[in-house]
């Protein structure tokens, strides 16, 4: 059975509500949905409703209001049409970075499937070193998730791998999320046996997945490509399509999406 998985930063679960995030859930019918920057706590969405009517929710919500956070949401289904989500883990063990609701894991039976929002080094990199610390500690866990079976990892990274991944490279040399620290962990993460499906199948394509909302940046695209759907290698033959839906609007990310068999 094929399974469409798409990934979205919705800067703040209730502001995209109001933007059309049910028209988008009802036209995309992904089978599976990841959401960062939920900016929503457990009480605080225990109190707001929200209509995801033909799916199954699992939030998690960052101990700070208002902040971080991610969720995903599974399509229902009967029979083998059902997808089987066997566990759903929130955070991978290690306080600091869980508190921040950064990362979902999911047993999805053939394949563990990540959900992550990865910390941003901030404008004057003052959270670089916790960005590079949890960089490394999630790299382990995924590693150690990798020896049972092949993990999909996908989110919001908040880095831009290459020169071709974003509109202005010289003049973004050591900004977050284009240091070279940074770039030189995804490059590690990629060594480590994982593959950029957008990257693989579109190698010289110029196309973005967040802008700024400063100047018209969107509207001028001049944006950066800093969210993936990274594989491991071994799945690499049941790869099928990785495209980034740059016409959505409602944040300042658009949705990526994955096509797998």
């Amino acid at each position: 059975m094929d399974m469409n998985i798409i990934s979205w930063n919705v800067n703040g679960i209730r502001a995209v509500a109001k933007k059309g995030f049910k028209d988008f859930l009802l036209s995309a019918k992904p089978d599976v949905l990841c959401l960062q920057e939920i900016k929503i706590s457990d009480i605080a969405r225990q109190n707001t409703e929200f209509d995801f009517a033909g799916y199954r929710e699992y939030w998690n919500g960052a101990k700070r209001p208002g902040y971080s956070g991610t969720a995903i949401l599974v399509k229902d289904g009967v029979g083998r049409q059902k997808i089987q989500v066997k566990e759903v883990v929130n955070g991978f063990g290690v306080a600091e970075f869980d508190d921040e609701g950064r990362v979902q894991t999911v047993d999805l039976d053939k394949f563990y499937l990540l959900n992550i929002y990865f910390p941003n080094a901030n404008q004057e990199l003052t959270r670089l070193p916790y960005r590079l610390a949890f960089n490394d500690a999630l790299l382990k866990y995924i590693k150690r998730l990798e020896q049972k079976k092949p993990v999909v990892v996908t989110g919001d990274f908040n880095v831009a791998h290459e020169e071709i991944d974003l509109a202005r490279p010289k003049e973004n040399e050591g900004n977050a999320g284009f240091t070279l620290e940074e770039r030189s962990w995804f490059t590690k993460f990629l060594q480590a046996g994982f593959i950029d499906t957008f990257r693989v199948l579109h190698a010289k394509k110029v196309q973005y997945s967040w802008w700024s909302f400063r100047a018209g940046a969107r509207a001028r695209n001049v944006g950066w490509r800093i969210d993936y759907f990274c594989i491991s290698a071994k799945l690499k033959i049941k790869l099928k399509k990785a495209y980034i839906l740059d016409q959505v609007t409602g944040s300042d990310h658009a949705p990526i999406g994955l096509d797998i068999s």
